[in-house]
């Protein structure tokens, strides 16, 4: 979820803010990530069993071979009573990023393992857990109901608030994390301790999974925790199995989707043409004056001013113009109900919910947050504009994950706009890689649950591209049976 969207649709495409960036942080490469410490493997001793947490006190887990991680953690029973719940922070000397874990209502001793998290940049991923695929959602009075649609119906499923401002993830002293190759160093690490400390989780199959920015944050995410799994073993911690990617509604290629919201807009993609024909005739001819811009100032060369000033042009000409008719960016087929709630009220029931006290201390959320809890945080959104950090073309990292053989799954909500069907499907067909011929040449074909059609997909090879009939940005709210099938079938690997 983007979270400026709600208020200004110029900002959020890009999430360009009100002044110009007049520098650009490049992103770091992975080799100049954080060092793992050789540690004598006898003297390690891990937590082991996740019964024996208190639900009262944080027990800190840590590894020699991470000296400036910890990770505390704490039962926290609620949400979904069949299963044993979990939170806790991830410590980075003084930053914290807040999570939750819930095992698998089936087998939690076998069952796969999901790390997930939403988007924004800045949105909490507890719009994920109570609104969309979570095992309980929030309802109207600020309680919770039963999800039989959660995911962790046959998987342990983990929630993250990152980057840091996210949600109840905070930093001690403002060091904040404004690019998503800096972020993933952060989870890399959290991964690797849980699965050393819990060790019945050692091998078990590692899906990493997130929604909207999640098209940015998952494939530099995986790519790390591939490329970190042979430091792993250098420094005797055992390496992590990931299995495979899962991208819904992610925006990963902006080029690739900025002339997809004329489409969406203009031609019966999803919806009839919301626009009138003389509309629709001027933006298609600022579609192509559009991409050249961005090519040549925003990817080409990094020119933080002019890159700003195409994406302002391309908002202006293209975007804005779906803002002021009232329509949701995360559904074509819907008028937006409150632009301060995200088009959705849920959103504003999830924050009241958890900021009630018993609630926060039940979960074991830090004293110090005492302010009003907020789905997304503008500052964060704000900070990774300035490092022009979606700029960076995310698609070659699914490329090279899918050459290593990682299974890669990118489903989309027919309905959405922000991060539509039609730039997602052109993303994936423009994907340089080995298997791209084999991909390209699959027709869009029906899935179905029974008789019913669900969507589209093409697969080939690792890689698999489907759509959600009926269902917006949110896929697993408005389409939960068809959203947590699709899951299943992944995760079994059996074809959609």
């Amino acid at each position: 979820m983007f979270t400026a969207i709600a208020r200004s649709l110029l900002v959020v495409a890009f999430c360009v803010t009100s002044s110009v960036a007049t520098s650009v942080q490049q992103p770091l490469s992975f080799g100049n990530s954080a060092t793992f410490e050789s540690y004598d493997a006898q003297l390690f001793r891990p937590f082991e069993e996740l019964s024996l947490l208190s639900n009262t006190e944080f027990t800190t887990l840590n590894h020699p071979a991470f000296p400036k991680y910890d990770v505390r953690i704490k039962k926290s029973d609620f949400c979904d009573g069949t299963v044993r719940a979990f939170t806790g922070y991830i410590d980075i000397e003084a930053r914290h990023l807040f999570f939750y874990f819930f095992e698998s209502r089936n087998d939690p001793d076998t069952d796969d393992v999901i790390f997930w998290t939403n988007g924004g940049p800045g949105c909490s991923s507890s719009v994920g857990l109570f609104m969309e695929l979570g095992p309980c959602r929030v309802t109207a009075q600020d309680n919770t109901t039963f999800n039989p649609y959660s995911w962790n119906e046959n998987a342990n499923l983990f929630f993250v608030d990152q980057p840091i401002g996210t949600g109840f993830s905070y930093a001690e002293f403002g060091e904040y994390v404004y690019t998503t190759e800096e972020a993933a160093k952060d989870i890399g690490a959290f991964v690797a301790i849980f699965f050393e400390h819990f060790s019945k989780f050692k091998g078990r199959s590692f899906h990493m999974a997130g929604e909207s920015y999640g098209g940015r944050y998952i494939p530099v995410f995986a790519s790390y925790v591939y490329d970190q799994n042979p430091k792993l073993v250098e420094s005797g911690v055992t390496p992590i199995n990931l299995t495979s990617i899962m991208i819904g509604n992610g925006c990963t290629d902006w080029l690739t989707m900025i002339p997809s919201y004329h489409e969406m807009q203009c031609q019966p993609k999803s919806a009839a043409p919301i626009f009138s024909i003389s509309e629709c005739v001027r933006q298609k001819r600022t579609v192509s004056r559009c991409v050249k811009w961005l090519k040549d100032s925003c990817y080409d060369t990094v020119d933080s001013i002019n890159c700003n000033a195409a994406t302002m042009f391309c908002s202006a000409n293209i975007m804005s113009p779906y803002s002021m008719l009232g329509y949701n960016p995360y559904d074509i087929t819907k008028i937006c109900e409150d632009r301060a709630s995200l088009c959705y009220p849920i959103t504003k029931n999830i924050s009241s919910f958890l900021d009630r006290p018993d609630v926060r201390k039940l979960i074991g959320v830090d004293p110090s947050l005492s302010g009003n809890f907020s789905s997304c945080n503008n500052e964060v959104n704000a900070g990774f504009a300035t490092t022009m950090d979606r700029i960076f073309p995310t698609q070659f990292y699914i490329a090279a994950l899918l050459e290593r053989g990682i299974r890669t799954l990118i489903y989309v909500g027919a309905n959405d706009w922000i991060c539509n069907w039609v730039g997602n499907e052109r993303m994936t067909l423009g994907l340089e890689w080995t298997g791209q011929e084999a991909f390209n040449s699959e027709p869009l074909r029906d899935w179905k649950i029974g008789d019913d059609v669900a969507g589209r997909t093409r697969s080939a090879g690792p890689f698999t591209f489907a759509t959600i009939s009926g269902a917006g940005h949110m896929a697993p709210y408005d389409k939960p049976a068809e959203s947590l099938e699709l899951v299943k079938r992944w995760l079994a690997g059996t074809e959609l």
